[in-house]
């Protein structure tokens, strides 16, 4: 042990005395933690014109729940996608929806996707010199190293007007993929000792046709896979504003600050497990039960060990059926009810409809036992994350990508918060605390 690690260890009891609060404090001065009620209401810090989320609705006089929905900027996010041709995708089209505020008509889709296209290029030697140098299995933190050093390649980097930010937030859209794909396969080189191979861009071909492209050593995919991938994309584009990542957004650029720091501030959000890993412990969690239930079509076994999951006796022993649940939805989440007939879809082509079996048995069972072993205030339902996770394994997307593809998505949400907060108001967000502090 070192000095310093000495010294902390003796220290941390100190911080943990210290710093810590009486949680009935926060009911005795009426202060929300983590600004939500215990119905997942929670405190407005804003206006918005870019989502909106409608999960309770007014029945007699009476706050009732709903079934969840969500709108990109006053459209239905199920509509929009019913909109699209059955192999179109749609991910550019949308972009342009949430960034720009209304839909684009055939001839400005072309020339955003065009855009977009010839926007998918990095820096000469940036590969080389800024991503494959000291990779890590965490490709948030490699990418969010080369957001804020793409700043030095910027003519104007530091502006904040409205034009200077719409254009880096489109060039930063436009390779988010690039940072994400290339990020991992220079952590699968030098770390897992695997092949290595960077393939470059299709300006031709969509996001997600250059996701699976870039991706795979033989650069092939099937129409139903790129469907299915676009598809998520759309629906982890932006979520009403009121999350970590985006409000992160927000405050960031209400102090001024530019795009890349903004962009990298929400990205450092964005990758903690209570936010953007989801998905990553679905996975994780399923893995569990398939090892500790021997015939996992059996309801009973399966119910029995969901069961001591929620108690806290095994798994990661925190009593959470990831992918159940969410601060918002009480009924039913829109995107998760959208994103299902797709996952169905690519569980046929691959193969794998028995484990799509098993997320459909956790997906019935977990809110029955969870109504039964928890005091719940609102519905407990799917969420988007329970099967985003199972569509990137079966896409073949190795899980350090899990995160960085909730990004290269998100980024179009947070570049729309971004443009609204700069057009909107020049005030910093400054939220107050009440000090509890003992004077001495």
């Amino acid at each position: 042990m070192t000095q310093i690690d000495s010294y902390i260890a003796q220290k941390e009891e100190l911080c943990r005395k210290n710093d810590s609060i009486l949680p009935e404090l926060y009911g005795e001065y009426g202060v929300k933690r983590g600004l939500r009620d215990q119905n997942g209401n929670g405190v407005l810090a804003g206006l918005t014109n870019i989502s909106k989320i409608t999960s309770f609705e007014k029945v007699n006089g009476e706050k009732t729940p709903c079934e969840g929905k969500l709108w990109y900027r006053g459209y239905r996010v199920e509509e929009l996608l019913n909109s699209l041709g059955e192999n179109e995708l749609g991910y550019e089209k949308i972009a342009y929806l949430l960034l720009m505020g209304e839909l684009p008509d055939e001839t400005e889709s072309e020339t955003f996707k065009k855009l977009i296209g010839e926007s998918r290029k990095l820096p000469t030697n940036f590969t080389r010199d800024v991503i494959m140098k000291a990779p890590g299995k965490d490709v948030m933190n490699s990418m969010t190293r080369s957001i804020l050093t793409l700043a030095s390649y910027d003519q104007g980097p530091i502006e904040t007007s409205v034009s200077n930010s719409l254009r880096q937030c489109i060039r930063l859209i436009s390779i988010f993929p690039l940072l994400a794909v290339y990020g991992y396969h220079a952590y699968n080189y030098y770390e897992n000792m695997d092949s290595m191979f960077i393939h470059r861009p299709d300006p031709e071909l969509s996001t997600a046709e250059n996701l699976l492209m870039m991706l795979r050593p033989d650069k092939k995919f099937t129409a139903t896979e790129a469907k299915v991938l676009d598809t998520a994309l759309i629906l982890h584009m932006e979520h009403g504003g009121g999350n970590n990542s985006t409000f992160t957004t927000r405050v960031v650029t209400s102090a001024g600050s530019d795009t890349y720091s903004t962009i990298a501030a929400a990205m450092s959000s964005l990758k903690g497990p209570k936010h953007g890993g989801a998905n990553i412990k679905v996975i994780e969690m399923m893995d569990d039960i398939r090892a500790h239930v021997e015939n996992t079509a059996d309801r009973e076994a399966l119910s029995h060990y969901l069961s001591k999951i929620i108690n806290k006796e095994t798994f990661d022993r925190k009593g959470l059926v990831y992918g159940m649940g969410h601060a918002v939805y009480s009924l039913s989440d829109p995107r998760e009810r959208v994103f299902k007939q797709y996952v169905e879809q690519l569980a046929k082509e691959k193969g794998r409809e028995n484990e799509l079996q098993l997320y459909k048995d956790v997906e019935e069972l977990a809110p029955e036992l969870i109504a039964k072993y928890r005091r719940i205030y609102k519905g407990v339902s799917p969420n988007v994350d329970f099967y985003s996770g199972f569509v990137y394994d079966m896409l073949g997307i190795p899980r350090e990508l899990y995160t960085p593809m909730f990004a290269v998505a998100r980024i179009v949400g947070w570049s729309a918060h971004r443009v609204e907060e700069l057009v909107c108001t020049d005030k910093i967000i400054r939220p107050a605390y009440l000090s509890v502090m003992e004077e001495k």
